[in-house]
């Protein structure tokens, strides 16, 4: 037997091909036979699909409830199990949601999925969303993920299956919220369209925030967003709670987002998962939304206990807020002060218009328009908000009404039940949203008679000072306006 003979006998064969590339290994025809075998082989081996939980709280969601299950049986990635929570409701809630209750199969990208969908109606029940939530968990904690979905939210279809991947890809992170927007399609009246257009930039200033800040996020709202079953289970360990959710904090999701930080995990945004949430279209609804939103703040972030719940001043997740707080308060004073300063001014007939002022208000639009431009979904009514200055001006001042209610409700310690205050003002009742208003105008109706009594000179003094102080605060407060509006947003949409 010669060389030839064993190579045409011992592995594979070497054939030649031509000058440019003489030697080409031809394959073996057994294993080319077997290639089929062994990748069906290889796909047959089972991989770990994480589980997951939806919960959903609802109270007096008839008019929602069903685009929000459609919404979720339509996922490219369904969870696999739907538990819908209606609690003290006097709507339809229940009967319309129970035309859904029962399992639920669909061809998707990913394949064939199925859901089951459960309604509870659990009655009266004095702990209200956190007694839902928390009847929830002890439904779905032997699962990998919690997804929190509240009953008037609206995710686009790739939302679960986003940030599933993403919590899934890293043990540390403990939540990870949707970024939020609001739907503005089906409003009608002018108030609510200007309401919304400013909620919408609220969101949306707020998401890019943090999506730029490594994508920390503070406060992982219950509006939409997906909770490790392990990082809550340690959150009940170290924080020595029956329930991860309690009933002695105005803000259970900045709480709990608060407990999974100090628990070790990290607390993120989504950079793809996003969801559309219900806007508050009224004066009053908003003033109980965000009063509500700003005294649990403030609770959380004052030293010292209130009640049940530990402040905690300098935990890295109320670093943001306490840096919000103190932009509202130089808001307040530099708006405040220049009204005083300017009826003053015009009052010695001692006012000089001065082209400088312009740069403010020019800064201010360009950063809304930033904002706009931010916006995956904006629309032109989000620009004419930027660029038009006064309805941006106006939602500020509403915010800082907002503002001066929480904080002055949280100095009173008044003990009053939030939740029962916004449901109140969505029903139409209630003007505790005008107080800060007429309060204002008390105090500069006041300083005008005081103003009237005093020596001309001393009217002079006094502008001659304060001017040049809100000067400098202004120029600083332009300053950090244009430092925002320059920054880059790295791809990132809000």
């Amino acid at each position: 037997m010669n060389a030839n003979d064993m190579g045409a006998t011992s592995g594979p064969q070497l054939s030649h091909a031509g000058a440019e590339d003489p030697y080409v290994r031809t394959a073996d025809p057994q294993l080319v036979a077997y290639e089929d075998t062994f990748r069906d082989e290889i796909d047959a081996i089972p991989t770990y699909r994480p589980t997951v939980g939806c919960i959903i709280p609802a109270y007096n969601e008839a008019e929602t409830i069903a685009g929000v299950l459609d919404s979720l049986l339509q996922q490219t990635r369904l969870p696999d199990v739907i538990h819908l929570i209606v609690n003290n409701t006097s709507d339809d809630s229940v009967e319309i949601a129970s035309h859904y209750a029962g399992p639920h199969t669909r061809v998707t990208p990913l394949g064939e999925q199925s859901t089951i969908i459960y309604v509870h109606d659990i009655g009266k029940n004095p702990d209200k969303k956190v007694g839902a939530l928390n009847y929830g968990y002890s439904l779905v904690e032997h699962m990998d993920y919690l997804l929190g979905v509240d009953g008037d939210t609206t995710p686009e279809p790739d939302a679960v299956e986003n940030l599933v991947n993403e919590i899934a890809s890293d043990d540390r992170i403990g939540g990870i919220s949707a970024i939020y927007s609001i739907d503005d399609s089906a409003l009608d009246k002018p108030m609510a369209k200007f309401l919304i257009a400013g909620q919408r930039a609220q969101f949306s200033a707020f998401n890019m925030q943090n999506l730029l800040k490594g994508r920390n996020m503070a406060v992982l709202g219950g509006q939409f967003s997906i909770f490790s079953t392990q990082a809550l289970r340690d959150v009940l360990r170290d924080s020595h709670q029956r329930t991860p959710w309690v009933n002695d904090s105005e803000v259970e999701d900045s709480l709990l987002s608060l407990q999974i930080k100090s628990a070790g995990y990290l607390t993120k945004i989504s950079a793809r998962a996003r969801a559309h949430v219900g806007g508050m279209d009224t004066l009053r609804s908003l003033d109980a939304q965000q009063v509500k939103w700003n005294f649990g703040a403030i609770d959380l972030m004052w030293p010292g206990q209130r009640g049940d719940t530990k402040g905690q001043p300098f935990h890295p997740n109320l670093r943001l807020r306490w840096f919000e707080h103190m932009s509202m308060v130089i808001n307040i004073t530099t708006r405040f002060l220049f009204i005083l300063l300017l009826a003053g001014s015009l009052n010695i007939h001692a006012f000089v218009f001065s082209p400088w002022w312009l740069i403010p208000p020019l800064a201010a639009v360009w950063l809304n328009f930033r904002v706009a431009r931010s916006m995956e979904f904006a629309n032109r009514r989000d620009y004419l908000f930027a660029l038009l200055i006064f309805p941006a001006e106006i939602y500020m001042v509403i915010r800082m009404g907002h503002f001066v209610r929480a904080w002055l409700k949280f100095f009173s310690r008044q003990q009053t039940d939030n939740w029962a205050a916004q449901a109140k003002a969505e029903r139409g009742k209630g003007v505790a949203w005008t107080y800060p208003f007429l309060g204002a105008l008390l105090i500069l109706v006041i300083a005008g008679a005081v103003w009237v009594q005093l020596p001309i000179g001393l009217r002079s003094d006094i502008l001659a000072v304060c001017w040049p102080i809100l000067g400098v605060i202004t120029v600083l407060q332009t300053a950090w306006m244009t430092i925002k509006a320059m920054k880059r947003y790295r791809g990132f949409k809000a």
